[in-house]
């Protein structure tokens, strides 16, 4: 029987598992029906000389909620996602108080449901309290699995000890995501910090911190047989090593660390510019580029870590690490494929389709028959500049207002919801959790 659509996408180019094709995307109830020529339909979006994309996904954000929501909560957070076309995000467990047992994340899941605009999951934070029970944990419905802070992290979600870190890999199988840094050697070198200059912050967390990190999670993980996400790689070399380790690890980069070159960053934006693992050196930039055009780097994500413009103040060292990101993600990195360093079906593998394949997302990351309909609509050719004013996040600042881009997102659309076209947001936020094989 031949129904009508509920919602086409027309006439634009549309990105599919086979390639572009300048098509009508047909949706109902939800789910993407068809790709093809639908003159018919209940309502009709013309996407005229606009690519259609899947979904984005930002497998890492901190949107502060329970806790710290003065600097940003899920709605906020989400609001500056699906601005900046992101149709999914993976947030972060490292609230107040922290994602750890199962009625914290029963919590997250209730106050983000249809309070949140985009579609979510929620990690749950490792402890050496509640490594026996991850297992467990890592099952409940919308939870995107187990993350460990290895260092940069407070209070029990640091896990730096290698005994700690085995028994919390030998509990569960999902992959788990990795802060990787060294605690150790970062607290050994507290005396690099130069008061006053954030320069000094990749001095301090140096490169050999990741690297350490890094070399004992491989280690660890391939003792337990385990699977690893390392996530936010700064270094080349780091890179270079978890090539080697396929079989266990997976790693993302972070459109910052694509854009922002320590030699210019800290001058201009001092503590703006802090975050961890820290903004390296243009050397380091060049060398993350090398290492995704050989194809290492599976995944795009944010690190969105907000906070207030007068946390951010604060005299170095006594300043907080982070800086938003979900917003700017998609846009960024349009620029990057408009100045030819990346192509735009590696953008949408690191957005999209890898995040569904590293975590074994249900229905997303694709833009095929029987997925659901998650589209970012963007217009490559657009030049337009990042204005405070276009963000969304509660925090209210970006280290990249006044950035020229090419590339502007356009539309976002969440399981057949147009939430949000040529910048005006829709009546309600519909946001629902993601689900995943190995919690279903």
């Amino acid at each position: 029987m031949n129904v009508a659509p509920e919602l086409v996408l027309s006439n634009g180019t549309v990105h599919t598992p086979s390639g572009p094709v300048v098509a009508d995307v047909a949706v109902r109830d939800g789910k993407i029906v068809g790709v093809g020529a639908y003159p018919d339909a209940a309502e009709r979006i013309d996407c005229t000389g606009l690519d259609v994309l899947p979904g984005v996904i930002d497998s890492q954000v901190h949107f502060r909620e329970p806790g710290l929501e003065h600097k940003e909560d899920l709605e906020s957070g989400s609001r500056a996602a699906v601005m900046g076309g992101v149709t999914a995000v993976f947030e972060m467990p490292n609230t107040n108080p922290n994602t750890d047992t199962a009625d914290r994340v029963a919590d997250k899941l209730a106050r983000a449901h249809h309070r949140m605009w985009c579609d979510h999951a929620f990690y749950v934070g490792a402890t050496a309290e509640n490594a026996e029970h991850l297992g467990e944990l890592e099952r409940i419905p919308g939870t995107a699995g187990v993350k460990i802070f290895m260092g940069a992290s407070t209070g029990s979600l640091l896990v730096s000890e290698d005994a700690d870190l085995a028994r919390v890999l030998a509990h569960g199988s999902r992959r788990v995501a990795i802060h990787a840094e060294d605690e150790a050697r970062m607290n050994a070198r507290k005396g690099h910090r130069v008061e006053g200059d954030a320069s000094s912050h990749p001095v301090w967390r140096d490169d050999e911190s990741a690297m350490l990190a890094t070399q004992r999670i491989l280690r660890l993980a391939r003792a337990a047989k385990r699977p690893i996400h390392i996530l936010h790689v700064t270094t080349p070399a780091e890179l270079e090593l978890i090539a080697q380790h396929r079989d266990v690890a997976t790693c993302e980069v972070t459109p910052q660390h694509l854009t922002l070159r320590g030699e210019e960053a800290y001058p201009r934006l001092g503590t703006y510019a802090q975050m961890n693992p820290p903004i390296r050196s243009g050397a380091h930039v060049d060398g993350l580029w090398h290492w995704l055009r050989q194809g290492v780097p599976d995944v795009i994500g944010s690190d969105h870590a907000p906070h207030t413009i007068e946390e951010k103040a604060k005299v170095y060292p006594a300043s907080p690490s982070g800086m938003p990101g979900v917003q700017t993600l998609l846009p960024l990195m349009l620029d990057h494929v408009a100045a030819g360093r990346m192509t735009l079906a590696r953008l949408i593998d690191m957005t999209s389709a890898g995040s569904q394949r590293l975590f074994g997302l249900v229905g997303k990351g694709r833009i095929a028959t029987g997925y659901d309909a998650d589209f970012s609509v963007v217009d490559l050719k657009a030049k337009w500049t990042v204005t405070e004013d276009w963000l969304q996040s509660r925090c209210g600042w970006s280290p990249y207002t006044g950035m020229e881009l090419t590339g502007q997102v356009v539309g976002t659309i969440v399981r057949g919801h147009r939430v949000m076209w040529e910048r005006q947001l829709a009546n309600a936020a519909a946001g629902e959790k993601l689900r995943f094989a190995a919690a279903l």
